[in-house]
């Protein structure tokens, strides 16, 4: 090894990379040294604002740059003694914020799939530039999840807003701009921004974006490893940040997620529990299927797959408010419940439902309810239902020619050790687990380092450490269930479509 070589690996042994992910209902942080140990890690809740029914926002200065500030100035103490090199940073998205020339957010930012508003902008824009069309330059068919339909319920509705808005910003783009003055977006994110940006060229498509987002400049694309600016003065000033500080391009937090646990080939599959369920499948080449989403992965010249259910952990979280009961203490009562709750199936569409059946007017429904079920059947009966919709996202993407060769489970879910198992017997497939499910704020650091080339075998950051095995028994039990579990929904579709409809007209009265 060269003297110069040597210092080089010892000065990288001294540095520290910080990551920092804004989540639905909570921001995380971490300070990583350079092979993957973390340092300091730090957490904060925040509220998710829903308006209407339909609507699910976030302020971005009360919410996204107040939970940064803090996660930043509780994690920096940390750093005392390390070279701090590198920012990433990722955040919910695909989201919705208008902001004027100096990147001042205009209105709350409307967030992803979960936000249901513009479901008319959906079928005006595929019915202008055609279905078949939309999914060919894109890879996704329009629906909940696409900012384009977003963007023109904003000129259609707020008008005022719109005829102001000067940038197009997402949770990790509107961080990038406050701490390094640049108007950028990734390519990932630009890939979910359906129909302005064209996939397979990589970059937007102006003909589109200007019948979409007229007049509104759009924003330079990076990867998501690029390095794209550096800590201004003023930023490190209010964030205590080193000034010229490096910050890579950032991305949306479930890719940053899969990063973080090594999905990085075709035929790797994140499964991610949290408030939303999420999967991301890398592949070879781009697939457009109908009801998922084909996507630029976080690396240059790479696909995904892509889906996402609605809700997932917040139902549960619902629940547990319901009955008031203690996450452990629900766990193991579901624990002693046998597969099946005992005759109880959930139907876990409570904000609509995105992949496979992008239906924001489904609800949800649990079936076969009796006075003999308490609390522990419920709550199995919602984490069976949430991994039944699990199945149903794996066989669509298994249809559009993923392999899920390989299952990798991240997030706050995977803890406690039941949720894991009931998702593993339903579908039949092994899940590993790695030594660090924190999620996308280790992979933000990781992205970073990267980008900074200070990574150290980022490869081998995080290796498996456990797996998760199916019970076949149960396994044979649950194919009966999900049978019925399909047939549920289409049996109460009609029922499911009134009733929202009621919830909408009940809301617009008031």
């Amino acid at each position: 090894m060269s003297a110069e070589a040597g210092a080089d690996r010892l000065q990288h042994s001294r540095a520290v990379l910080l990551g920092i992910d804004i989540g639905t209902s909570s921001s995380k942080g971490v300070l990583v040294d350079a092979t993957g140990t973390i340092v300091a890690r730090a957490s904060r809740p925040h509220e998710t604002s829903h308006p209407h029914p339909g609507w699910v926002e976030h302020d971005a200065e009360s919410v996204w740059w107040a939970d940064f500030l803090e996660l930043t100035r509780e994690l920096l103490p940390a750093a005392e003694g390390y070279e701090l090199a590198g920012l990433g940073v990722s955040g919910i998205g695909p989201v919705l914020l208008p902001a004027d020339g100096s990147g001042k957010p205009l209105r709350p930012a409307i967030l992803y799939g979960v936000d249901t508003r513009a479901t008319e902008e959906i079928d005006e824009l595929t019915d202008e530039l055609g279905a078949e069309e939309i999914l060919r330059r894109g890879g996704s068919a329009l629906s909940s999840q696409a900012v384009g339909p977003k963007i023109r319920w904003l000129a259609k509705n707020e008008p005022d807003v719109y005829r102001r808005t000067e940038m197009l910003l997402m949770c990790s783009s509107y961080l990038v701009h406050r701490l390094t003055g640049r108007y950028v977006l990734d390519h990932h994110s630009a890939s979910q921004c359906d129909p302005i940006y064209d996939l397979r060229a990589r970059d937007w498509s102006s003909e589109w974006a200007e019948r979409v987002a007229p007049g509104l400049s759009l924003p330079d694309l990076a990867w998501p490893t690029e390095v794209v600016g550096r800590v201004g003065a003023e930023a490190a000033a209010e964030t205590g940040l080193p000034e010229g500080l490096p910050v890579t391009a950032g991305t949306v937090d479930a890719w940053a997620e899969a990063t973080s646990v090594g999905v990085r080939a075709p035929g790797d599959v994140m499964l991610m529990y949290g408030t939303t369920m999420f999967f991301v499948e890398v592949l070879d080449e781009v697939t457009p299927h109908p009801v998922l989403w084909g996507t630029a992965g976080a690396f240059p010249d790479t696909y995904t797959l892509a889906a996402g259910m609605a809700t997932s952990g917040a139902v549960t979280a619902w629940l547990r408010e319901l009955v008031d009961g203690d996450f452990a203490e629900l766990i193991a009562e579901a624990g002693d419940v046998p597969a099946g709750s005992r005759g109880l199936l959930l139907l876990p569409y409570f904000a609509g439902e995105r992949t496979p059946i992008s239906d924001p007017s489904a609800r949800g429904v649990f079936a076969g309810l009796t006075l003999e079920h308490g609390r522990a059947e419920l709550y199995r009966a919602a984490l069976e239902g949430i991994s039944f919709g699990v199945r149903h996202n794996l066989e669509a993407m298994g249809q559009a020619g993923g392999s899920a060769r390989r299952l990798v489970a991240v997030g706050g879910g995977t803890q406690g050790g039941l949720w894991t198992q009931i998702v593993s017997d339903i579908t039949g497939k092994e899940q590993q687990i790695p030594a660090e499910t924190v999620g996308a704020a280790y992979g933000n650091a990781l992205l970073a380092g990267v980008g900074t080339g200070v990574a150290q075998d980022p490869d081998n950051w995080n290796p498996i450490v456990d797996v998760v095995r199916p019970n076949t028994e149960n396994t044979e039990r649950y194919d009966n269930y999900y049978r019925h579990y399909r047939d549920l929904y289409e049996s109460t579709t009609r029922i499911a479509h009134f009733l929202a409809a009621e919830q909408h007209a009940a809301d617009e009265r008031n």
